[in-house]
């Protein structure tokens, strides 16, 4: 469900001119770049002209993470840089983010709530559309309130 979602996300921004940026992991990654060119998308060139940025979200975590936590002005960087790359020319942007899903794998469930703070304060800043992704398996542990905490930070909640 998770792909099935995540492709028809990505394709509608690109179809109708937008931009995706997608952090997810290598996994997510790869089946996403598999499933893409049967939607008749120009590959080579959305990944040429910035419309589709993709970041393994390891990597992406590590450039803003300090002792478990994100550090605001990093995080605001690194959100900034790729929302300039993706929005030139006028191009809407939609985000797709697993990071959040890894920290709260880790149990960093502070951490994660914190960081959908961080990206909801950036939504509203740059207008683009933002869609996490959360473990199923991650719902069963006991973080309620931190549970509460992200539901409110989103607008719908697919479950």
């Amino acid at each position: 469900m998770l792909l099935d979602t995540l492709t028809g996300f990505v394709y509608a921004g690109l179809n109708f001119g937008e931009s995706a940026i997608v952090v997810a992991t290598s996994e997510h990654l790869r089946a996403l770049c598999r499933r893409l060119p049967a939607t008749g998308l120009d590959m080579q060139r959305v990944f040429s002209e910035d419309r589709l940025i993709t970041l393994e979200a390891e990597t992406a975590l590590s450039s803003f993470m300090v002792n478990d936590w994100p550090d605001e002005q990093l995080f605001r960087l690194f959100v900034d840089n790729l929302i300039r790359r993706a929005s030139s020319h006028g191009r809407r942007v939609r985000v797709f983010g697993e990071m959040v899903a890894l920290l709260w794998e880790r149990g960093l469930y502070g951490a994660t709530v914190q960081l959908e703070k961080m990206w909801s304060q950036l939504c509203r800043a740059h207008c683009f559309r933002l869609l996490c992704s959360y473990p199923r398996a991650g719902c069963v542990k006991d973080p309620t309130r931190s549970l509460s905490d992200i539901c409110a930070a989103h607008t719908r909640i697919v479950m």
